[in-house]
């Protein structure tokens, strides 16, 4: 399954990285498009000159890690798309290009359904997908959330609670189903 990933779901950080961990275990075939990584490290900045930096570096190392996952969609392809946000027309265009089953936001009362429906693409949240996932793959999800936490504990220096670090990540139904195990 290929998942076109929007930028608010790469930025922040630790829903970011549960969703690649469960990709690089073989869960979907990641897809974004070179603006969709600028429009990530465009809103990093706001953290300081800092974030940006730190933003393209990790975008360097997805890249690295994910060397199919960039599409390019060519201009005619958006000039033909329609979304109640024009600003958007390039997230739905990358999926097209890419051949994406789904493309996962947070931001989805800018995809309407059905016109993702006509260009063949379902409409995911990150939190709806690990969720699903989990039900069908406990262990891939369970393993991704874990290291995730724990790359936290070590870059903060201090304990991370899972559920409370899921939950502050948007992704509460699976913080709740993993607390529940």
């Amino acid at each position: 399954m290929k998942i076109l990933l929007d930028a608010c779901v790469l930025y922040p950080t630790v829903m970011r990285e549960v969703l690649l961990k469960t990709a690089q275990a073989g869960a979907f075939a990641p897809l974004w498009s070179e603006r969709i990584l600028e429009e990530w490290a465009r809103a990093a900045r706001k953290l300081g000159p800092e974030g940006e930096t730190i933003a393209r570096g990790e975008i360097a190392l997805l890249r690295a890690a994910f060397p199919a996952a960039a599409v390019d969609p060519a201009p005619r392809l958006e000039a033909r798309l329609h979304l109640p946000d024009p600003d958007d027309v390039h997230v739905l265009a990358a999926a097209v290009e890419g051949g994406a089953d789904a493309l996962m936001t947070l931001n989805i009362r800018d995809f309407p359904r059905a016109t993702l429906s006509g260009e063949g693409i379902a409409l995911l949240t990150p939190d709806s997908y690990l969720w699903q996932l989990w039900s069908d793959r406990p262990e891939l999800v369970e393993v991704a959330a874990q290291s995730v936490r724990a790359r936290a504990e070590a870059i903060s220096g201090s304990e991370q609670p899972l559920r409370a670090l899921l939950k502050k990540a948007r992704l509460p139904r699976l913080a709740k189903a993993l607390a529940a195990k």
